[in-house]
């Protein structure tokens, strides 16, 4: 299925495709990065002070992307001359003339889109939150669990999982004999959570 110019791609839909002239030459994307977990984040057209400032962070994190949760980022930057790949992604701001906005596109290992930060151009980028969203991504999906605000620092529950919802009467009275033998901990049949192993 073809996207609309201009519109961006939605949460689980694959990513669309774009080959381009990098920094570490050319990439057929996302192919090129099939298996992994991708980071694609885009810069307004005028580099301007706050660009660099992001460049440096993830520059001083890119260690931690690559060996505490195996992402790609050897940090190819692409060359967009055409605009094509802005607006594949629908990086245009109407507001904002032909620059694109901040956006950061967080991609799975099959190159389906897992989540999207959108920024204006005057306000940089929390290169933390992304660390924390991609971890949380792996985790949902390595455990098939929800996690909770502020994870792994929640109010509540701390760095414990969310058991997703009882979605019938049988498992919700599961959920409360699991919770009786303390296999799990939960403050009602709706709400159950657990520590990750």
């Amino acid at each position: 299925m073809e996207m609309e110019e201009n519109r961006m791609p939605l949460l689980g839909e694959k990513v669309p495709s774009f080959t381009a002239k990098t920094t570490h030459g050319v990439i057929n994307f996302p192919d090129d990065f099939k298996g992994k977990w991708i980071v694609l984040f885009s810069h307004p057209a005028d580099f301007t002070p706050v660009c660099t400032t992001e460049f440096v962070a993830f520059q001083k994190r890119f260690e931690e992307f690559k060996e505490k949760l195996g992402v790609e980022i050897k940090f190819p930057i692409i060359a967009d001359d055409t605009g094509e790949i802005a607006k594949k992604y629908g990086m245009i701001h109407p507001g904002k003339g032909t620059n694109t906005v901040r956006a950061v596109f967080i991609i799975d290992p099959n190159g389906v889109l897992r989540a999207v930060l959108y920024y204006p151009q005057e306000v940089g980028r929390n290169m933390d939150e992304i660390l924390r969203l991609v971890k949380a991504l792996q985790t949902s999906d390595e455990y098939k669990v929800a996690l909770p605000a502020n994870w792994p620092n929640n109010e509540l529950i701390g760095s414990r999982a969310i058991i997703p919802p009882a979605t019938d009467e049988k498992t919700a009275k599961e959920r409360l004999e699991r919770a009786a033998r303390k296999e799990i901990e939960c403050y009602d049949w709706w709400f159950c959570h657990k520590e990750l192993k």
